[in-house]
Order: structure tokens, then C-alpha cells, then sequence
């Protein structure tokens, strides 16, 4: 099975991996809205079966509940583990009111709290949810680095940072990876960031790259009207004029070309993204089986074998 290796770690990574951002469920100002725990264990173990060798959740979602549905999903899977990656830097309050900081006091809880409920001694990957504060990042960085070299971490990365943050803290430790937000609707990234990250090999695990859903071939005007009042897509600005025509004509594209090419339009967006030399995997979230059953499918697609296409894509 095709395995990259992300950045300068010895984590070798399929090309998409799970992510757990909508099984946090309800009730927390980022949710999708309900989710059943046990459809979400089944989907996650489904995943695993394909090949699948890693998951992507942070202490956030669902305010530690995602990463307690992780932590079920994997005691009750008998196979092969995959990595557990998760963030740090949002914390909450007993109103469940979300916190940023990257006070060292602060991350350590975290990633004492986010090994509870994963039920592990070591996280695969540690990485700072967002650059913010942004005067504490080297502080936040150096937590990180610390923690490695304690052995309750293995490699760190970082989440949302740009090119100039990145600079500021390598010279505390090496970066293993970057997550961004990388779709056909969000390109923000090809500017600066990722061009920064191939010189300095550091791994990119790109997110959303079906655009949350706007690139499935499923999304439209009506669809979007019938979403759930707590679903965070309701309030995005990708999701709302004068984003939402432009998406959506890109959406239709896709699906034309993925229609012509006897793929799924999903497929087809997540392929575009890892044909950029930068990118190392893809987080594909999933919510139940039949999700899975597409990830499961797209841990074998070559960008490759649709290389015109991918190319005609990209000039929309």
C-alpha cells in the first residue's frame, strides 16, 4: 500500500487519513450537529479495515469527546493500531466556553487531560491547534518540544500557522507538519505556506479537502437550507454569499469532471490535493459507515492517473 513519510518523523502515513472533528458531536459552538457514538466507532473501524493508518482528532472537539469516541473505537478494534494525532491550544471552561492560550501551565494539562482520554502513554503527533495568542507561540512551541523530549509525545507539528510564524519557531525545534485548510474552494495556502513547507520538509496533512462537504457532489443551495441551526456551515462564509455562488460553480465542475471520468466527485477533489508535491496526506472526515466505505476507496487513488483533468481543475 502507498505510504508517505511525514516530514522529518518516521511516521509513514497513508494518503488519507480519518478525521474526527464531526463524531465530537453536539453541543459545542464548532459541532456538525448530533452524531451517534456507535455509528462513529463502526465508521472508524471500517476505515481501519481499508488500510487506514491514522486518525486526526483535537482536545476541542466536542469539548474531549471525539477523542473519547476515539479511544472506544480503538479498545474495542482487535487489528493492526494506527497513529493517534491530536491539537492542543483550545481549552474550555466549566461553561464550555472555549479558551485559546498557549501558556506552557496550560498545554501541559492539555496533553495530560488528551492521553487520558485516549487511553495511550504516547500522541504520534502533537500539534497547536491555532497560531493564538500569537505573541506565545514560542512558549507554546517549547511546551511542545519539551514534551517530546519527555516521551509523552512523539513528533510536533503545527495547525493553521503561516510562513512567518513557522520561521519564528523552528529554530526552538524542528516542525514535523502543518495542517491546513487546502481544497478547489480554499487556495489561500499556494501563495507562501506550502512553497515554505516543501523547502523546509515539513510534512502537510491538508483539511477539508472536499471543501466540508461543498465538493461531495451532495451540496447545494437546498441541502444547505436544510442543515441543522448548530451546524457550523450554517455560519461559515464559505457556505454564504458571495462564497456560496462561486463554490458551488466550482462544485458543478467538479462533478462534471469526476462524471467523465467515472469517479466520485469526493474522490476527485481529495486527488487534486494530494497532487500538489507539498501535501503528504489528506484528513477525510467520516460520520458513518457508508463515509467510511468512500474513504476506504480513496486510499487508492493516484492523482497521477487523472493528470489532465487535475490540471484543468486547478485553472477554475
Amino acid at each position: 500500500m502507498n505510504k508517505r513519510r511525514l516530514g522529518n518523523s518516521d511516521l509513514m502515513i497513508t494518503p488519507v487519513g480519518i478525521g474526527a472533528w464531526a463524531i465530537g458531536g453536539d453541543g459545542w459552538a464548532f459541532s456538525w450537529s448530533q452524531q451517534d457514538d456507535a455509528e462513529s466507532i463502526r465508521a472508524i473501524h471500517t476505515a481501519l479495515d481499508s488500510g487506514v493508518n491514522w486518525i486526526d482528532t483535537a482536545a476541542v472537539y466536542g469539548l474531549g469527546h471525539s477523542e473519547e469516541v476515539v479511544a472506544e473505537a480503538l479498545r474495542q478494534y482487535s487489528g493492526a493500531k494506527p497513529y493517534v494525532f491530536t491539537k492542543c491550544e483550545r481549552n474550555w471552561d466549566q461553561n464550555r466556553q472555549i479558551i485559546k492560550s498557549l501558556k506552557a501551565d496550560s498545554i501541559r494539562k492539555e496533553c495530560e487531560d488528551s492521553l487520558r482520554r485516549l487511553g495511550v502513554e504516547t500522541i504520534d503527533l502533537y500539534q497547536i491547534h491555532w497560531p493564538e495568542p500569537d505573541e506565545d507561540i514560542e512558549e507554546g512551541w517549547s511546551t511542545l518540544a519539551n514534551l517530546q523530549q519527555e516521551g509523552k509525545v512523539r513528533w510536533i507539528g503545527v495547525s493553521n500557522f503561516n510562513a512567518q510564524q513557522m520561521q519564528r519557531i523552528r529554530s526552538i525545534a524542528p516542525i514535523t507538519s502543518l495542517q491546513p485548510p487546502y481544497s478547489l474552494i480554499r487556495r489561500e495556502v499556494e501563495a507562501e505556506i506550502l512553497p515554505y513547507t516543501h523547502t523546509q520538509n515539513i510534512g502537510v496533512i491538508a483539511y477539508s479537502p472536499m471543501g466540508s462537504g461543498m465538493l461531495t457532489g451532495t451540496m447545494s443551495r437546498q441541502r444547505l437550507a436544510a442543515l441543522p441551526s448548530d451546524d457550523w456551515r450554517t455560519r461559515s462564509m464559505h457556505f454564504q454569499e458571495p462564497l456560496l455562488s462561486r463554490n458551488l460553480e466550482i462544485a458543478e465542475r467538479v462533478t462534471q469532471s469526476a462524471n467523465k471520468l467515472g469517479i466520485s466527485p469526493g474522490h476527485l477533489a481529495i486527488a487534486w490535493v494530494l497532487n500538489n508535491p507539498a501535501v503528504t496526506g489528506a484528513i477525510v472526515g467520516i460520520r458513518n459507515s457508508q463515509q467510511a466505505q468512500e474513504l476506504a476507496k480513496a486510499i487508492e487513488i493516484r492523482p497521477a492517473d487523472y493528470a489532465s483533468e487535475l490540471v484543468s481543475l486547478g485553472t477554475v
